[in-house]
């Protein structure tokens, strides 16, 4: 009988432990990342669940990021929305928006009792998922920001100083012309054409990209980037295309491969092309901060960034959002920052991640890959230079972009394809208004 006994005991207690570790709250993580990236963020995932068993983290691929914000959005409405979703900054100010579809990371990690400090992250990259009382609203994840990539063999080439790249729009010109004098198919093209030519520009000189403190100070914000200044930098890259001494390649990242195929000597894009533009360049380049005029009082003053953040839904379970607040911790840790930012190119959004690569001895190996975060940090953040926060972002994007391209095809005047931007963005910006006015009713 105490045998029986004995053995129920022990059977309970094997489907007790058994039960326990089923029990493993699970996280879903909507992301994305695509190829290597979409690995990283595995690994990850990964590297959390084997370092604790009380929450298991499920990363999955939802598409662009604005198929995933419109998949979460329509998933909460259902009660089927993930815990965390990867949105893009330019989608920034929508979240916030839907007030109640969210979680603020700073209520997630009080909340949880987790140790958050937003002062631990560099400030450029912080106060773009901040509210004007300085709370952090998302977690940055995907940060980057835009830099200035030289091919050096074709500087040396050409007779330039492959030490001395550009610090100047004139002296990008000056290379220009040397460049493709020495042979080169084109000297200058540029990826992102919206968020680094007026967006970072913009910041780069300390100059208001739009009313409202940039949109933080309100929803009635206009655009007002069809300045003199602006006007003066895309009027100049214009009479450049002509001579293909600027060669546009497309919206996005295509420009990219026009510069590490060994068409193009000079790029402006992201920074976390480094890692690609590495591994397929079959020259050596170097990497720079943007350029910039120098006649403009205060530029440079600091670039903003780009990508996107991780947002907590709302409407979970009070141990679920635990699991999200020590996720939030585990990947805000140096060792994890560090290891995604060699990895990916993405930035150190931490100073302490950033710190220790640099004890790695990461940026004495890949010289230059450390100029996006001395940029970030060049000066303390301004009003006009903390980050853009607008309504309707992406399609405002869309509007810039389609202008721009009649610029580079000749159809339209600098003057006139930045002064019928403005007033079709801030139509979108009115859109957006009036539709959170309405919600809010």
């Amino acid at each position: 009988m105490r045998t029986k006994k004995l053995c129920l005991a022990l059977a309970a207690a094997c489907a007790f432990a058994a039960g326990s570790v089923q029990a493993a709250i699970e996280i879903k993580w909507w992301h994305s990342m695509t190829g290597d990236l979409g690995d990283s963020v595995n690994d990850i995932a990964d590297k959390f669940n084997a370092a604790q068993s009380a929450y298991k983290v499920i990363p999955e691929f939802k598409g662009t990021y604005g198929e995933s914000m419109r998949a979460a959005v329509a998933a909460f409405h259902t009660s089927k929305a993930p815990h965390l979703v990867q949105i893009s900054e330019a989608d920034t100010a929508t979240m916030m928006a839907g007030a109640k579809a969210i979680k603020p990371v700073y209520q997630v990690m009080a909340q949880a009792g987790e140790k958050f400090d937003p002062k631990a992250y560099i400030p450029a990259v912080a106060s773009y998922y901040t509210d004007t009382q300085g709370r952090m609203l998302s977690m940055p994840f995907s940060s980057s920001t835009p830099v200035f990539f030289y091919n050096k063999d074709a500087f040396r080439k050409a007779g330039l100083d492959p030490s001395k790249p550009p610090e100047t729009w004139d002296e990008v010109e000056a290379a220009t012309i040397k460049v493709t004098d020495a042979g080169m198919a084109c000297g200058f093209t540029t990826g992102w054409q919206s968020w680094v030519q007026l967006e970072n520009m913009s910041a780069w000189h300390n100059l208001e990209f739009a009313t409202k403190q940039n949109g933080y100070g309100g929803l009635d914000a206009e655009l007002m980037f069809n300045t003199q200044i602006m006007l003066r930098h895309i009027a100049k890259l214009s009479s450049w295309v002509k001579s293909r001494l600027f060669d546009y390649a497309g919206r996005r990242n295509e420009a990219e491969a026009k510069f590490y195929g060994g068409d193009c000597a000079m790029l402006t894009s992201s920074s976390s092309a480094y890692a690609n533009i590495k591994r397929n360049s079959r020259f050596e380049f170097g990497v720079a901060q943007l350029p910039y005029y120098e006649d403009v009082k205060g530029a440079p003053q600091n670039t903003i960034v780009g990508s996107a953040s991780l947002w907590a839904m709302a409407g979970k379970k009070p141990a679920e959002y635990k699991g999200v607040a020590k996720f939030f911790t585990f990947i805000s840790s140096p060792e994890i920052e560090a290891e995604w930012h060699q990895r990916t190119g993405y930035l150190p959004t931490t100073k302490a991640a950033y710190e220790l690569t640099r004890k790695q001895g990461y940026y004495e190996d890949n010289h230059g890959a450390d100029i996006a975060v001395q940029q970030l940090l060049l000066h303390q953040p301004t009003k006009d230079s903390r980050g853009i926060r607008l309504g309707h972002f992406a399609q405002i994007r869309d509007i810039i972009d389609e202008e721009l391209e009649a610029v580079w095809a000749r159809k339209k005047g600098p003057k006139q394809a930045l002064d019928d931007a403005v007033t079709r963005g801030n139509a979108e910006l009115r859109k957006f208004e009036h539709a959170y006015k309405a919600g809010k009713r």
